[in-house]
């Protein structure tokens, strides 16, 4: 009885060693992996970090080498603000913005759905001229594209150059959004036709709904884009001031205040900020959108 009642103990005494060691390499594997996670962090973090202490310094200490601002100079960002024509580069990319995503997934979506879920004679040569246009670098045709703008319909020096086309669907954006649809069921879509759905009503009650994720995905990527866009602005708006966006103006802004580095990071910082909150809101909806997003091919 006695032998039976102590064999869990050693048992358990012979166990406790292993134990033991399993329990610190758990330990060690998670500090490592935490360790990189941190490291990785701090790699993206630090310079954010660092633009933002700039942007609060004087203008005196930003030649030294203090690292935190011995002021916190909150004033940098009014006079920013307050600099001629920055509100109205916020104002008009804002419009290229918003606008530009808006039309984006409206006309992207339609295309998406039909290439994902009709079956028709050239469909497959309709991908891939999608896939080419995704390769095509827009410096090959801005040239005869700037021609047609400026010379034919006399609409240099806007925005329109760059909204309108958008209205015509991104090959980026039908592309993401068909391999997003083609993970949705055909049986959804047979149950809307069945209740009398016409294609148009499935694709607004019963597609939409179901590619939130995929839908978000592809709104995030071209706000990224139109807000971040150099390049367009610079062709079509240079000559106009008053059109000019954050990205063309910004450089405008540090040409102007070069020795003037607090201005220069505050005004960086308000260009970034408004991509970062809006990252930040949105990023599990655009994960979550990437990621299913090549689950079918």
């Amino acid at each position: 009885m006695t032998q039976v009642l102590d064999t869990p103990r050693v048992t358990e005494r012979a166990d406790n060693p292993a134990a033991r060691v399993a329990r610190r390499k758990a330990a060690l594997e998670w500090i490592a992996v935490h360790a990189l996670g941190v490291a990785a962090a701090l790699f993206f973090v630090l310079p954010f970090v660092f633009v933002v202490l700039t942007s609060l310094m004087s203008d005196q200490q930003t030649l030294t080498r203090d690292l935190v601002p011995t002021h916190w100079e909150w004033s940098n960002y009014r006079q920013v603000l307050d600099t001629p024509g920055f509100l109205s580069w916020w104002r008009n990319t804002l419009l290229y913005a918003v606008l530009g995503t808006v039309l984006t997934v409206a006309s992207s979506l339609p295309v998406a759905y039909a290439l994902a879920k009709f079956r028709f004679r050239g469909r497959n040569l309709s991908m891939m001229l999608v896939i080419s246009m995704m390769m095509l670098p827009p410096q090959v045709i801005i040239i005869p594209m700037y021609l047609f703008w400026a010379k034919q319909l006399d609409l240099s020096g806007t925005l329109w150059p760059l909204i309108i086309p958008m209205a015509f669907g991104d090959a980026f954006s039908i592309f993401l959004l068909r391999q997003f649809l083609l993970t949705i069921p055909n049986e959804y879509l047979d149950a809307a036709k069945v209740d009398g759905c016409s294609e148009f009503r499935t694709l607004i009650r019963v597609i939409v709904p179901m590619a939130k994720p995929g839908i978000a995905a592809v709104a995030l990527f071209q706000f990224f884009y139109a807000w971040n866009d150099y390049f367009g602005p610079q062709i079509y708006t240079s000559e106009n001031p008053g059109a000019w966006t954050l990205s063309y103006g910004l450089e405008s802004f540090k040409s102007a205040h070069h020795t003037d580095w607090n201005l220069t990071m505050a005004a960086t910082v308000l260009v970034m900020a408004p991509v970062i909150l809006v990252f930040f809101f949105a990023q599990k909806a655009f994960v979550e959108g990437v990621t299913l997003t090549g689950v079918k091919g």
